[in-house]
């Protein structure tokens, strides 16, 4: 074994970076073993140092991350401060100066992946972020390697545990959305601000990573279709549950199929209740992989939290720091199709349309009369009527978001139609 240590800068000691440290020092003899040479910590950087943080030795504590990742014997950095400045301007400055970088920042990883891949290459440097995507669950590495002999097709998954718990009460318990979401807040699953985890902005980034992976082309943030799950009602769950479905918020990654573009959306979705994603539970994340040759793949973990996240990236650590004794480099940026990302209008979906409509005959046949004009066919039709007022639920078949859309803007001009109760897509058949 290798005697000199290889030295670890931890950027950030909130949640993850304590455990990771924590780890770290109560582990180190088994992680020395697993690498093949001893790991030190040898600094962390934080904005509070005056903060009381158990088991960390005071004198390796700093507020200057920079000067800690420009130091010339550090061998790994761990980023987990999130954002992305001035994380980006640090991992650059790390490789730089010989370091190789662990980073759970799915934010900058989705905004600046490229241009990071590139620098890490420039410089004969590692760039692993297992723990940017679905905290624990091994889900980067196999996509990148595991897979990497195979042609991914498609990727469904629930990436974010926050919405996936509250969408889970309001299914069990028949609770509404601020129901839902006031117990994911006390039980400290929703931050304050729940905005980046219910209008899909943490689970998009996540989508955009995830997509470049899989197909092997450059994917950024703008490239994915987002929509929240803030609309979704009990009475959405009461019509999925008449259609033997559930409702999850999906990250949907699809290559054409003639294989010339690919598609990145991330939206709430009814499910069937036979598909192996609608039993994911609570504050869990699971992620459907469907490849040529190795088939259907499924990963099923819990999906944030400090003891998990700092599980994904103990394991990065010691991937990255093996490279390091055995000077290589493990895998890089694979995007060598180049595919474009094609428009939510272009992917082909169905819908589940609630209407509320007058009460009279022949509304049937104008909603009929739309759903042909615009080409799209319908599966299956429910009217319930009293008193003068109707509600008319749509299921269509497959067809372009883009003309169900427009049939969706023609419906809302007809005198029958007093509304449109809700609108969402069916997948997962």
């Amino acid at each position: 074994m290798r005697t000199r240590p290889l030295k670890v800068a931890l950027l950030g000691c909130g949640v993850v970076g304590s455990e990771v440290a924590r780890i770290m020092t109560t582990h180190a003899d088994d992680l020395a073993a697993r690498i093949g040479a001893p790991v030190e910590l040898a600094g962390v950087a934080v904005r509070r140092p005056s903060k009381v943080r158990e088991g960390i030795d005071p004198a390796l504590i700093t507020t200057d991350a920079t000067a800690l990742v420009k130091r010339g014997d550090i061998d790994v950095v761990i980023e987990v401060i999130g954002g992305v400045e001035p994380a980006r301007t640090l991992i650059t400055t790390a490789f730089e100066h010989g370091a190789s970088v662990v980073s759970a920042n799915k934010a900058l990883l989705a905004e600046a992946g490229a241009a990071l891949h590139a620098a890490a290459e420039e410089h004969g440097a590692d760039l692993y972020y297992e723990a940017a995507v679905a905290g624990a669950i091994p889900l980067v590495r196999p996509l990148r390697e595991s897979l990497a002999g195979d042609k991914v097709n498609r990727v469904l998954g629930i990436v974010n545990g926050t919405t996936n718990f509250i969408l889970d009460k309001m299914d069990t318990s028949g609770a509404g959305y601020s129901e839902a979401l006031d117990e994911a807040t006390a039980l400290g699953y929703a931050e304050a601000d729940p905005t980046a985890d219910v209008e899909a902005f943490d689970a998009a980034a996540k989508a955009a990573i995830l997509a470049g992976i899989a197909f092997h082309t450059r994917v950024r943030l703008d490239d994915v279709y987002r929509e929240g799950m803030t609309e979704v009602s009990a009475a959405d769950f009461a019509s999925a549950k008449r259609m033997g479905c559930t409702i999850k918020l999906l990250a949907i990654l699809e290559r054409a199929a003639d294989g010339e573009s690919v598609t990145a959306r991330v939206h709430p979705a009814m499910i069937p209740l036979t598909h192996p994603l609608a039993s994911v539970r609570e504050a869990y994340n699971a992620v459907f992989v469907e490849a040529e040759a190795a088939g259907r793949l499924m990963f099923y973990g819990p999906g944030a939290g400090g003891s998990p996240t700092a599980s994904a990236v103990l394991g990065d650590l010691v991937a990255v720091c093996r490279n390091k004794v055995a000077e290589t480099t493990g895998p890089g940026e694979s995007a060598y199709t180049q595919l474009p990302v094609s428009s939510m209008g272009e992917v082909v979906t169905r819908y589940h349309i609630s209407l509320d409509v007058a009460d009279k005959p022949g509304v049937l046949a104008q909603v009929a009369t739309v759903f042909a004009e615009h080409g799209v066919s319908i599966d299956t039709v429910r009217q319930q009527g009293k008193d003068g007022e109707a509600s008319l639920v749509v299921v269509t078949h497959r067809a372009p978001d883009a003309a169900l859309s427009g049939t969706v803007e023609a419906l809302r001009q007809l005198d029958t139609v007093r509304g449109v109760a809700s609108i969402m897509r069916v997948e997962g058949e």
